[in-house]
């Protein structure tokens, strides 16, 4: 029988979920945002290769996230338009409740769900099963790189009489320039181009003059652009 859940079981029950999953493990959540404990958690899954779908509907993720992301070869990401669900589930057991996965071990707001077991309710468990499946079905998959450019920049880019478009990412600026995206970051942050703030980076006034510019997707989140002839 399902068992309803306040909200520090959902916070209890999802590690639960995650640390037990032995072969597939299925987050859907509207918000792509992720504390330390779910990295951890999610790292450990990824070490014994384990099977893990993350749904979500807007990327919040910084790039050093999207970086740390993109690394993790057993966790595979898709994007779903208009969703608003929030499901949680393994081989065994799922979650359904009002907790989006950013809020994790978050008890400022008050939240619910139930519990499903496979064994106990296995009808329920099967239709959320489906369900969760179908949403991935209807997704589009997402390999997490700042490489990726939003689909509304394409043509930008490909028109040179466009000012805006004359800019790349800073993960091709620094293929471009013979470094890797860590070696860049950290020498822009050495020239004062970026400011290292809680372990992600904000662009400075110093760099802003260089052509530096923050844009954002609701795919991938926020990302560095740069003019295509910056020298760092």
């Amino acid at each position: 029988m399902a068992k309803f859940l306040n909200t520090s079981a959902i916070n209890y029950f999802l590690e639960e979920i995650i640390k037990s999953a032995s072969d597939r493990l299925v987050l859907i959540s509207p918000f792509l945002k992720l504390n330390d404990r779910i990295k951890e958690l999610l790292e450990d899954k990824n070490r014994l290769k384990i099977d893990v779908r993350i749904v979500y509907g807007k990327n919040e993720l910084q790039p050093e996230e999207i970086n740390w992301l993109k690394e993790l070869s057993f966790i595979r990401t898709s994007f779903c338009k208009n969703l608003h669900a929030k499901c949680y589930l393994n081989e065994s057991n799922c979650i359904i409740t009002s907790l989006n996965l950013y809020e994790f071990s978050q008890v400022n707001n008050n939240e619910m769900g139930i519990l499903i077991s496979r064994d106990k309710d296995s009808e329920v468990y099967r239709e959320t099963y489906e369900e969760a499946q179908r949403i991935i079905r209807i997704s589009d998959e997402v390999r997490m790189s700042l490489e990726r450019v939003p689909q509304e920049s394409v043509s930008d880019i490909a028109d040179p009489s466009n000012e805006q478009q004359q800019k790349i990412s800073t993960s091709k600026l620094a293929k471009k320039l013979g470094l890797s995206t860590k070696q860049f970051l950290s020498q822009a942050t050495e020239k004062g181009l970026l400011l290292d703030k809680d372990e992600t980076h904000v662009l400075t006034d110093s760099g802003i003059s260089k052509g530096g510019e923050l844009r954002e997707s609701k795919r991938f989140g926020q990302y560095f652009v740069w003019p295509v002839d910056f020298e760092i």
